[in-house]
């Protein structure tokens, strides 16, 4: 009976760290944080949390309308059902007051989302010059400079980025091969992709020369080509959360004179996508690089780059 009920309890464990293993980390903090909020919403207006009713989960909903876009509100509407599923209670999160309450909302505010502002090529290179002239150790400025110039060559997500291991590197007479083993899109690996970088003609900004020179100076022969430092700048073997890609970015924005508010990690990977669309790429071989599913956002992206170009107003003449 003992051996029946160890095997239970086994199995149990096991589901769980299953269950948690079928979302990303980040996936995961994010249902963690948005429940978090409807609790703190629930407990102030006296509602039952766990298991809620569709109209309570309608009424945080409008609540959060207020100064939230509708992705938000579709995000918290997520977490909440995963959170509930996962604690064996039934949310049905089609009931009409919920989908009617959403429609009503969407309807009212629009559903134009405004994203994160792109890093262009003058921002990039004002950020690369700040680096070189910031009295920094010289091993901080060329793995921040080496950072920032890979992820907007390669058109990365920030958790692709500082997910990349010595292993999954290849120089190549023509530049580097990166190979990505998992992404958002492809949570279990299932696809993989390998993403190109050529050689810059100008050495300064190039993604692959400035990795050849991290690489070199760093030391770094396997793991996480990306880590974090310890106090005296010592180079740690933990890897570098993709929350300080971001902050980097902001920083040195500030420090070139950009105001950085509406920039964040995607900056790169968007500005990327945007600047190749300015300069011709088209859209089958930005999406090659960036690894979109969906042409939708890229085209979102070179519509923008051309907002000037195909301007109908260039005809006019005053």
């Amino acid at each position: 009976m003992n051996e029946i009920v160890t095997d239970i309890k086994a199995l149990h464990e096991e589901t769980l760290s299953n269950l948690k293993s079928s979302k990303a980390h980040n996936t995961l903090r994010a249902y963690k944080s948005d429940f978090r909020d409807f609790g703190i919403f629930c407990t102030k207006h006296g509602f039952k949390l766990l298991p809620t009713e569709p109209k309570i989960v309608a009424l945080y909903l409008t609540h959060l309308s207020k100064t939230n876009k509708v992705s938000t509100l579709r995000r918290r509407l997520v977490s909440i059902s995963m959170v509930h599923k996962l604690r064996g209670h039934y949310l049905d999160t089609k009931h009409p007051i919920i989908i009617e309450n959403l429609m009503g909302i969407k309807r009212t505010m629009g559903n134009f989302q405004k994203g994160k502002k792109p890093i262009l090529i003058n921002h990039l290179k004002s950020i690369i010059n700040v680096i070189n002239e910031k009295k920094i150790e010289k091993i901080k400025k060329v793995r921040d400079k080496s950072i920032i110039l890979l992820g907007f060559g390669g058109g990365f997500r920030r958790t692709e980025l500082i997910s990349i291991d010595y292993e999954d590197l290849e120089f190549v007479p023509e530049g580097l091969k990166i190979s990505i083993r998992k992404s958002k899109t492809d949570q279990f690996g299932e696809e993989g992709m390998i993403k190109g970088l050529p050689y810059f003609t100008n050495e300064k900004y190039c993604p692959v020369q400035n990795l050849k020179n991290w690489l070199s100076l760093s030391n770094i022969k396997n793991g996480p080509i990306f880590r974090r430092f310890s106090k005296g700048l010592k180079l740690r073997n933990s890897r570098l959360s993709d929350q300080s890609v971001a902050l980097l970015i902001k920083e040195y924005l500030s420090l070139a004179g950009f105001e950085n508010s509406n920039y964040s990690g995607h900056s790169l990977r968007s500005g990327f996508a945007t600047v190749a669309a300015d300069s011709g790429a088209d859209e089958r071989s930005i999406m090659a690089m960036t690894g979109h599913k969906s042409s939708q956002m890229v085209r979102r992206y070179i519509r923008e780059a051309n907002i000037f170009k195909n301007n109908a107003l260039n005809k006019v003449k005053i």
